[in-house]
């Protein structure tokens, strides 16, 4: 069956970076959009960054010049590398796999928790 499994998550304080992975298995990875969702508490699900099989980008506004999204697809992983962070970058970050670039797909990883201290 497909499992995404989120790690890199962690406690920092602002201006810190960290880099979170996403490991695919069950679907054939190279084939796949992946992408990146968060969402805080009390507040909706949203995009922060995906990459298409091609290797084509987007980026939410607040993840744009921060944030770097990339794929390994002889490890069938993808990373977020986030830098400058701050404290409104807290959530929990699940990644998705789709078939496209822009589409939400069926399949979550269990999500990794980012906490930014002030």
């Amino acid at each position: 069956q497909v499992q995404l499994v989120e790690s890199g998550g962690g406690l920092v304080q602002a201006g810190a970076s960290l880099r979170l992975s996403c490991a695919a298995s069950g679907i054939t990875f190279s084939l796949n959009a992946i992408s990146w969702y968060r969402q805080a508490p009390g507040t909706q699900l949203e995009l922060v960054a995906g990459i298409s099989a091609g290797g084509a980008t987007n980026y939410a506004d607040s993840a744009k010049g921060r944030f770097t999204i990339s794929r390994d697809n002889s490890k069938n992983t993808v990373y977020l590398q986030m830098n400058d962070l701050r404290p409104e970058d807290t959530a929990v970050y699940y990644c998705n796999s789709a078939w496209r670039l822009g589409v939400r797909g069926a399949n979550w990883g269990q999500g990794t928790q980012v906490t930014v201290s002030s």
